[in-house]
């Protein structure tokens, strides 16, 4: 069993290890020890904070064991994507061209840097250690994780944007090398995809990408042909951070990232699962319920700043105004009988 918390301070020796062994390319994990106390330190601040409006915030959020208390994971979630400058990204457009006296016309993609998602809140840092290490069947504990954050959001919607998206690693080969870094980027930094990535460590707002990315259109057929297959293609260890977005209701779109051409995924708030279909409940006790039929429920806390969340099996509280809860799950989540809690199906 796994229970989703915040980051603490205590959990940074743990994190810096963890986040060592990273496969590469994983988009706003922090590497060195500095960046990963910064990160941490922020977090905290962020959920001890009480905004009106999102600003600068950073929530990170860690899976733990219920058994032995190892963290097996961690996902984020910022306020703004900009809030510490511009988030920039690629949009590929369609540009129609027409020669009226040739009677020729045809349509052609090009990529324009752009700001467009600087206010949206961005989900980031989604990361499982070694999924041969994780008891309970890996997709569910997937998506406790990435969805977790996105029930805080819907107990707390005033610290976020009505709009998110989150940016999907792209694809790379066996050394890290990304055809589309190496068609586009490398020409304007200089530099190999995995130097550039730990230097930024995936930040995408930073004041160095305004001033090398190119500013004018690119033109997509003029890059080789396996940067433009790598267009919005996901990395083989993003495809299931990608499918538990997409099951959320996260839809992919004309953006992409403008390092390794990676998908990026957006939604408003209403078209997500967490916020469309969660339900508050009040808990009672699991001996009380004569119902039979069990099912998988994302529980989570209504408080802020000491929130947490697991999977519960449970009976559907759909059409009652109680959700019924064993006594492990009510310890784990330290919530009591008459509490309210968020839940939504798995």
């Amino acid at each position: 069993m796994y229970v989703v918390r915040p980051v603490a301070i205590s959990d940074i020796p743990t994190l810096e290890a963890m986040w060592a062994g990273a496969t590469p390319g994983v988009h706003s994990l922090p590497r060195t020890r500095k960046t990963i106390e910064l990160a941490v330190e922020r977090s905290v601040a962020s959920f001890a904070a009480r905004p009106d409006t999102p600003l600068e915030e950073s929530y990170f959020f860690v899976l733990e064991s219920t058994v032995d208390r190892s963290i097996a994971g961690t996902a984020g979630i910022s306020a703004t994507a900009g809030a510490s400058g511009v988030f920039f990204a690629f949009r590929n457009e369609v540009l129609s061209q027409v020669s009226r006296e040739l009677n020729i016309s045809y349509n052609v993609n090009v990529l324009m840097l752009c700001s467009d998602l600087t206010s949206y809140s961005q989900l980031s840092g989604f990361f499982m250690r070694d999924r041969s290490t994780v008891e309970r069947p890996v997709d569910e504990a997937a998506a406790l994780l990435s969805r977790s954050r996105l029930m805080y959001a819907a107990l707390a919607p005033q610290r976020f944007s009505e709009k998110f998206f989150a940016s999907i690693a792209g694809t790379t080969d066996e050394n890290g090398r990304s055809a589309f870094w190496e068609a586009l980027g490398r020409k304007f930094f200089q530099m190999d995809f995995l130097e550039v990535e730990h230097m930024i460590e995936g930040a995408r707002n930073r004041t160095l990408i305004a001033e090398l990315m190119p500013h004018y259109p690119v033109y997509v057929p003029l890059l080789p042909e396996d940067a433009q297959e790598a267009l919005a293609r996901v990395n083989g260890a993003a495809e299931l951070p990608f499918h538990i977005l997409s099951n959320e209701g996260f839809e992919l779109d004309e953006y992409i990232d403008i390092f390794d051409g990676g998908p990026i995924l957006r939604a408003p708030r209403n078209a997500l699962c967490s916020f469309s279909q969660s339900l508050e409940r009040m808990v009672v006790d699991a001996s009380s319920s004569e119902t039979e039929s069990i099912e998988t429920w994302l529980v989570a806390t209504v408080r802020e700043e000491h929130f947490r969340s697991m999977l519960v099996q449970c009976p559907s509280p759909e059409l009652s105004e109680d959700i019924a809860l064993p006594e492990q799950a009510m310890r784990c989540l330290d919530v009591a009988r008459g509490d309210t809690v968020l839940c939504v199906r798995l």
